[in-house]
């Protein structure tokens, strides 16, 4: 078989020629088109929840939170794990499904489960939300920013709503989560003293507060044939428009939050930090779909920043090297490539030695 294999190659000389070169260019372009990544996705489709409760402790989230959404979504088709995690203020559960099925069909699935409960979670619960999906695999680059004039509140506001933002919609990066600075707030610091002597309580100034930042809807007026919206805008841009949000009165004269409390723009209390190459900065984990290509992706990441930094402060220093998941791609390609330089080299020379 061999032998005649053989001899039919030798009579049509120019066919075998040119199979062998339409093969190498087809197999060249199939290559060049093969998404490479450093592991498989080694996870079944997974859907994350994630419910957070303010205030309540680890206990009381289980029992609250967590437990109800794993029973409903336990037994729902497809689904083969389920798996939790309560700590304070925060439930996360995991829904796994069974190999091949098709995540945003899973998605839809544990959203319909989810619609059974919503109205059924303690009062205060926020209501589940679907986590982005991404896969143990996903994170594909960490960027910092430093800077030496901008304050470490500044830097994470900068960080969470310029240059996150702007990663994000990258098509192909399913989130963005950003670590160290300063969370800003609004923080109304309450005297309780002043607070009592004008006949006042927290939870007055606590209403007055959550209720400020409204805008209302007043219906229509119809005049000449004309519709005109009416509106009320209560909506706050000024910490002096907080100020002097009216909490009662008193005598038909009004109390106002500056009467009672001192309104600043402060850090929220710190749970963690960033360092870059030992100096304090922000840090922002990027994280891809499961179907984008690494090096693509890191790529247009790269693109997108240069293209962001015209637009920022002058001396706002942004580190792309700290880690990137294509760099250990390249390097295993580049390893390949040596091996099979190397492989074809040591095949010619037995061919031709033994020839």
């Amino acid at each position: 078989m061999l032998d005649k294999l053989m001899q039919l190659s030798l009579k049509n000389r120019l066919i075998m020629a040119l199979a062998a070169a339409a093969t190498l260019v087809f197999g060249s372009l199939i290559t060049l088109d093969l998404p490479v990544d450093v592991f498989p996705d080694l996870t079944s489709p997974t859907v994350t929840i994630l419910t957070e409760s303010h205030g309540m402790a680890a206990e009381e989230v289980e029992q609250l939170v967590t437990f109800p959404i794993e029973t409903v979504v336990n037994g729902a088709s497809g689904v083969r794990r389920v798996r939790s995690n309560s700590i304070q203020g925060l439930s996360t559960v995991w829904v796994e499904f069974d190999w091949g099925v098709d995540i945003f069909v899973g998605r839809q699935i544990v959203n319909e489960k989810l619609q059974i409960i919503r109205n059924t979670l303690p009062e205060g619960v926020d209501q589940p939300v679907l986590a982005p999906i991404t896969s143990i695999m996903g994170e594909v680059m960490l960027v910092g920013l430093t800077s030496d004039s901008l304050s470490a509140m500044d830097l994470r506001t900068l960080a969470e709503f310029t240059v996150g933002r702007r990663v994000q919609s990258v098509p192909g990066v399913s989130q963005v989560l950003v670590y160290g600075g300063d969370t800003q707030q609004y923080q109304v610091l309450v005297d309780p003293l002043i607070v009592a002597s004008k006949g006042l309580t927290l939870d007055q100034v606590l209403r007055a507060v959550t209720e400020s930042n409204v805008n209302a809807t007043g219906g229509l007026l119809i005049d000449s044939g004309q519709e005109y919206l009416i509106r009320g805008l209560g909506r706050l841009r000024h910490v002096e428009e907080l100020e002097r949000t009216v909490i009662a009165a008193r005598d038909h004269v009004p109390i106002l939050i500056e009467d009672v409390a001192r309104v600043v723009i402060g850090p929220a209390p710190r749970l963690g930090t960033a360092s870059i190459n030992n100096e304090d900065g922000v840090l922002l984990v990027i994280a891809k779909q499961p179907e984008a290509n690494t090096l693509e992706l890191t790529v247009e990441i790269e693109k997108t920043l240069e293209i962001l930094q015209p637009s920022l402060p002058d001396d706002l220093v942004i580190h792309t090297e700290i880690f990137r998941q294509a760099d250990f791609i390249r390097a295993a390609i580049d390893n390949v490539i040596h091996a099979l330089r190397d492989g074809a080299i040591l095949v010619t020379l037995i061919l031709l030695l033994f020839l």
